[in-house]
């Protein structure tokens, strides 16, 4: 009795079932995923639930299929598969698969941190947990059925793959199992939802195509390798780069991520949500490609979170190999992060595997995210971008895998930033701490103190499509109009990110205070130098944060400023009458970061400042002084190229007569007058940027133009010992007061200035005059620098009432 009364039971209607598939009167074959006996025996009853009357003339058969979620070495395919596909009344089949469902709290179906403690997946239980299940909440288990298709459709679809030639069927059933499996997971994700959409089958999809395994036959050939090995490498290949979603680890690395920001920051993100819900209308259609800028390890994490808040599924994030250590390797690559290794230049296999994993995330409309910089900017500007990751997705792109694909500016922003320690210890010529266990922890217990808010801006998504035109796979590139091309893109992405960077009050704050040196002030001081930069932000239409407003009044001030002071940037002294604040001793490479990350909107003001004075010292017999201007402002875009995105020559001609319109629509006529008219107008200029800006930058080139001349025309130059002269040069300079501020004792910006002096020749001994060029380079590094102090003089008499 208690059999009978169990079989009834199981063989009782779940909610939500599909019904039949419409095949009319031809054969139904349903193909069965089931995991667990108790898995067959729920499809079993289901196909006797809902078969239609057999006198209506509907004919069907079973036929069960390896699980897709549970691969079992050595499980076959039911021979009868093969019969069915070989036979001539073209059936129909449809894949049906058991879901189990996480419980329903709060209105929500999502994997807790407890299901880890259990070392169980709620969605994927094991045959006690089914049964447990089914006796206490029947509402976690659901069947879904997979789009039906005809025999003949999928042999077609087989045929396309490069399966076989007419006639043969050797392969075929492995190939329709694999469909049924793929098929099933678009049902079971329209049931979970978007968020988990990842990709089933990864090696088998790759692996076994014939354009793949053609390539590699190449590759074997020209290398002198076996086939075999070949093979057995590209497998390996794979599995050290591919993610490995698993979707208990997605729900419960969104739960792990929130308490680990939340430790520091405030819980709601800061973005945009109608701009995501569009990101998120043009995935549906084409892959697009998130590029965040990079200054924290928290990047990803919080990335990851904004995308799971707004139930969309994780991006395919190219990792450091780094990064693959143990746990943090397993877990991130669950929750889809895939390794790549720092170089493979000499792999050719390696590359061909990248190549086709790239090509396979692209054709499937996976969403993809990397660094566009490569790294985490170690200034707080943002970095020169790097073209490999790109240089696939274009390649791909070009082959036809999309029709077109999005690139997506992605700007992360911190009222601070918990990194920024170690990224001041690197500038000054330490090393960086190589990631590990040890270092995990590390970072997880830096999130003490309260750090504000995080903001996550999109800038407009650029087409390739637009950009490069209609896939062509016929047409091949030149290396050079390659190389040109990712350079544009690279660049249209950069700007677009900097475009989009909101202005914080601490990156405000910082910049003023830069502009006061070593000089302790009060909070009135601080905010009555930073009325000019906040009438610049809202005249220009600056990206900025909600908190900006209070900073035009004293309490504001304050709050940034203690905030500051908590984090050891700036230190208070308030035994006086009142309170005054000065940047720390030692923490000027720290305050300048939080200015970099928003420098870019006060570069062009601080040019024309230099140009300016530039114009005021030629005598209007010598030329037109609107033209010397101009030609002074490209020769300052040329000196700064290595640290800005500096818009194409017209269009930052262009830039440059705006401001100008904008300080004074008779600039032009002001020019012509000379250089007593030319003064009058720097002295009116607002907000004064160029000794805020460009000095710290100009007095680090100074340091290296300076040690340039010192070093032995005829001698090759170490780099490493170059840039620890520079450091000993700098930190000399400092104690002389030959250096207005410990932010330009940087290694960072000494690697940049040695940069531009080999972009012009300045490095490799024995070009001829090299010691007058480099001593030429140094004269117009003093020169610009001179003009700089002059814009500081001013500033200061401005601040004294000398000047309005």
């Amino acid at each position: 009795m208690r059999a009978m009364a169990f079989a009834r039971w199981m063989a009782s209607a779940l909610e939500n079932e599909p019904s039949w598939p419409d095949a009319g009167s031809r054969r139904v074959v349903l193909l069965l995923d089931a995991s667990s006996s108790i898995e067959r025996r729920l499809l079993d009853a289901w196909v006797e639930r809902a078969r239609p009357d057999p006198g209506a003339g509907s004919r069907a058969n079973a036929i069960p299929i390896p699980p897709s979620r549970r691969r079992r070495s050595g499980r076959r395919l039911d021979p009868r598969l093969e019969d069915a596909l070989a036979s001539d009344d073209d059936p129909l089949l449809a894949p049906l698969r058991v879901v189990w469902l996480p419980e329903l709290v709060d209105g929500r179906r999502v994997a807790r941190l407890s299901d880890l403690l259990k070392l169980g997946d709620p969605r994927d239980p094991g045959v006690l947990r089914q049964f447990g299940v089914l006796v206490r909440r029947r509402d976690r288990c659901r069947i879904v059925a997979g789009e039906p298709a005809r025999a003949s459709e999928l042999r077609a679809r087989w045929r396309e793959a490069g399966g076989a030639d007419a006639g043969q069927t050797g392969g075929l059933a492995e190939f329709v199992s694999r469909m049924a499996a793929l098929a099933l997971e678009r049902a079971e994700r329209a049931l979970r939802g978007a968020r988990y959409k990842v990709p089933r089958l990864v090696h088998e999809e790759i692996l076994d195509r014939p354009a793949f395994r053609g390539g590699l036959q190449k590759i074997a050939n020209e290398e002198d390798i076996s086939l075999s090995r070949a093979s057995k490498n590209a497998g390996r290949y794979l599995g050290e780069i591919a993610a490995a979603h698993s979707h208990l680890l997605i729900d419960l690395a969104s739960v792990l991520i929130r308490k680990i920001y939340t430790r520091s920051y405030s819980e709601e993100l800061q973005y945009d949500r109608e701009k995501l819900a569009g990101i998120a209308t043009l995935s549906q259609r084409h892959p697009v490609v998130f590029l965040p800028t990079h200054k924290s390890n928290l990047d990803h994490l919080v990335l990851q979170y904004m995308l799971y808040e707004h139930e969309l599924p994780p991006n395919h994030t190219a990792g450091g190999i780094n990064m693959n250590f143990f746990p943090l390797g397993q877990l991130v690559r669950r929750s889809g992060v895939f390794f790549i290794r720092r170089t493979f230049k000499d792999n050719p296999v390696y590359k061909h595997v990248l190549r086709s994993y790239i090509d396979y995330l692209i054709e499937k409309r996976f969403n993809l995210e990397w660094y566009i910089e490569g790294g985490r900017s170690r200034s707080g500007k943002l970095l020169p971008p790097r073209f490999g990751l790109l240089a696939y997705v274009v390649d791909a792109f070009r082959r036809g895998k999309s029709d077109d694909v999005y690139l997506i500016p992605v700007s992360i922003a911190y009222d601070l930033i918990q990194d920024v320690g170690s990224y001041s210890a690197e500038a000054q010529g330490g090393a960086k701490q190589q990631e590990s266990f040890g270092w995990f922890v590390n970072f997880i217990r830096g999130f003490r103190q309260k750090s504000g808010e995080i903001h996550i801006r999109f800038g407009d998504p650029v087409s390739l499509r637009e950009q490069l035109g209609p896939p062509d796979p016929g047409r091949q590139p030149e290396p050079d109009e390659e190389e040109l091309t990712l350079q544009k893109l690279a660049f249209e992405v950069s700007v677009r990110i900097n475009q989009v960077t909101p202005i914080t009050p601490t990156s405000l704050v910082t910049l003023a205070l830069l502009g006061w040196g070593d000089r302790a002030v009060t909070v009135s001081e601080v905010r009555a130098s930073m009325t000019n930069l906040l009438d610049t932000v809202e005249e220009r239409k600056r990206p900025a944060t909600r908190a900006l407003e209070p900073l035009r009044r004293d309490a504001g001030v304050k709050s940034t400023l203690d905030a500051l002071v908590e984090c050891k940037v700036v230190n208070c002294y308030a035994a006086g009458p009142e309170a005054v604040y000065v940047i720390d001793r030692g923490q000027e490479l720290t305050a300048a970061y939080y200015r970099n990350t928003v420098i870019h909107f006060f570069i062009t003001s601080g040019i024309c400042e230099l140009a300016l004075l530039r114009a005021a010292e030629v005598r209007p017999s010598d030329g037109d002084p609107v033209a010397s201007f101009l030609d002074e402002t490209m020769g300052l875009r040329d000196l700064f190229k290595f640290e800005f995105f500096f818009a194409e020559k017209e269009a930052f001609r262009a830039e440059i007569r705006d401001e100008m319109q904008l300080q004074d629509p008779r600039w032009e006529e002001l020019l012509e007058e000379g250089p007593e008219a030319i003064h009058s107008l720097v002295q009116r200029m607002r907000p004064f940027s160029s000794h805020r800006t460009l000095r710290p930058f100009l007095e680090s080139y100074q340091v290296v133009a300076e040690n340039l001349t010192r070093w032995d025309v005829d001698a090759e130059l170490s780099e490493t010992r170059f840039l620890d002269e520079c450091l000993a040069l700098g930190r000399q300079r400092l104690l002389q007061r030959r250096i207005h501020s410990g932010s330009s004792v940087s290694k960072v910006l000494f690697q940049t200035a040695l940069k531009l002096a080999r972009n012009r020749g300045l490095v490799d001994p024995g070009s001829p005059g090299l010691a007058e060029r480099r001593e030429e380079f140094a004269v117009e590094i003093r020169d610009a620098l001179r003009r700089a102090e002059a814009i500081a003089a001013l500033a200061a008499s401005r601040r004294t009432g000398l000047i309005p």
